[in-house]
């Protein structure tokens, strides 16, 4: 009986993950050839103050960063040490884990194109929400506080990765893109992107697959009032974030569990406030305690819950009256099948090209750097050339 169970949620992880590899594959290939050709440089310089400008700088070059939420985190703090705004710092971070490429494809595959585009509306909203709350809440004194205890240098995590500087920036972009240091660049942080992301989308995947075969329907009933709809509506985007923060799983790995929650009965709202929610799990409070000191961690607790609740609430009632919503909830990826379809063939073509593109990273030096990962960044300042292709810290 245990095992049968054991099994039954273990096939429906393997058959998200067959559902979801090719998008995934895509995505990160896609992100790498980005963060290949954008430079990271001048962030700092273009960090300086909240303007409206500024916050939409800082969106764009998060949007083109990686996905990893451990790693904006660590980008974030690097550019917070550097003398950086600290409200546009943390509106990079936002766009870091709501707008690259990854994780609007996984979505679409997997909940839908309505799902996409919400995420993709609301996560400027919410940089616009939290640049208002920060003007109300964060002092100059509780800022000095954060920069003093940023610049002790305590470790968290992926600060090797986010200290990386491996763009090419030199030609026109398709010249970059062809070099051989474009393609070194691209390889290193399609792979390095993979291993930052991992044991999320495993522990997504597993979990996902667990409630899946597990939770009877009418207990997901309870949970998010589905016999009631305008209450759902309310209690949807309240308690999304919370079972994102006690799920412990960020960044793309969330999103096959939100299509549990989907398929459970919890409001489009509340689906899109828990896909926001991937930078305030406990791994990561735990990173900003160390980072920023007890109290901004509590500011950006309270600030980003409010932010990400608030910006689901308001997107979910758009979406409503414009008739976006879709009518029912049933995602394609609980289908626990594998059968020889576009998919299958996608999975087989896309994990050729990765095969490739691991091919090159280990023939350059790739695995140096990945042992370089998890390393503070001043011990990232040592990592040495390899090959044609120079990679260095981020001197932002």
């Amino acid at each position: 009986m245990i095992l049968a169970a054991l099994g039954r949620a273990l096939w429906m992880a393997f058959a998200m993950l067959w559902e979801v590899l090719w998008p995934l594959i895509l995505g990160f290939m896609i992100s790498g050839i980005v963060q290949a050709v954008v430079s990271k440089r001048e962030m700092a310089r273009l960090f300086g103050d909240d303007r409206p400008a500024s916050l939409v700088k800082a969106s764009a070059l998060g949007a083109a960063s990686s996905s990893c939420s451990y790693a904006a985190v660590a980008i974030a703090r690097s550019l917070v040490r550097k003398g950086a705004n600290f409200t546009a710092a943390m509106a990079f971070e936002l766009a870091s884990t709501n707008l690259v490429v990854e994780l609007s494809i996984i979505m679409i595959v997997l909940l839908g194109w309505h799902f996409a585009l919400a995420e993709f509306l609301g996560a400027p909203l919410m940089v616009v929400l939290l640049a208002l709350l920060f003007r109300r809440f964060l002092t100059p004194q509780l800022v000095a506080e954060a920069r003093a205890q940023a610049e002790r240098g305590i470790a968290g995590k992926m600060e090797g990765h986010a200290a990386m500087h491996m763009e090419v920036t030199e030609g026109a972009l398709w010249h970059r893109l062809r070099s051989e240091k474009g393609r070194t660049a691209i390889s290193h942080y399609f792979v390095m992107d993979w291993v930052a992301v991992w044991k999320d989308v495993v522990g997504g995947l597993l979990i996902a697959g667990a409630l899946a075969a597990w939770v009877p329907p009418h207990w997901w009933a309870r949970i998010f009032l589905t016999g009631r709809a305008t209450w759902a509506t309310v209690w949807g985007p309240i308690i999304g974030p919370v079972i994102a923060v006690l799920s412990f799983v960020c960044s793309v790995g969330n999103v096959p569990l939100a299509v549990v929650l989907w398929n459970g009965g919890l409001s489009f709202g509340g689906v899109i406030a828990f896909i926001f929610a991937d930078l305030i799990v406990l791994p990561i409070l735990d990173i900003y305690r160390k980072y920023y000191g007890w109290r901004m961690m509590w500011l950006l607790l309270g600030t980003f819950y409010t932010t990400m609740a608030v910006a689901a609430s308001i997107v979910g009632g758009v979406f409503r009256v414009l008739g976006l919503i879709p009518s029912h909830h049933a995602a394609r990826v609980v289908a626990a099948t594998v059968t020889l379809n576009y998919t299958t063939v996608l999975n087989v073509i896309f994990l050729a090209v990765a095969a490739l593109l691991i091919r090159r990273f280990l023939k350059t030096g790739g695995p140096n750097m990945l042992r370089m990962m998890d390393m503070p960044q001043t011990g990232a300042r040592t990592m040495p050339h390899h090959g044609s292709h120079h990679t260095r810290p981020d001197d932002v």
